[in-house]
């Protein structure tokens, strides 16, 4: 799980850049706490070929990046 709470743009896309190449993973889970954060990480995602779906949980998002 990367959690981007507390941090502004651009660290959250870089955090979940790291993320995937470290990783590779098929699924990512991300927390995010702005609205600007979980829309940059989003668009990020879909253009390395992840779909994105996006809960909010209180004053945070969750984002469940899936390869696909």
């Amino acid at each position: 799980m990367v959690d981007t709470r507390g941090f502004s743009c651009p660290m959250p896309v870089v955090m979940v850049k790291n993320e995937i190449e470290k990783t590779k993973a098929e699924q990512i889970e991300v927390m995010t706490d702005n609205n600007v954060s979980t829309e940059n990480v989003t668009r990020f995602a879909q253009s390395h070929g992840y779909t994105v779906s996006t809960s909010k949980e209180g004053q945070n998002f969750k984002l469940i990046l899936k390869k696909s």
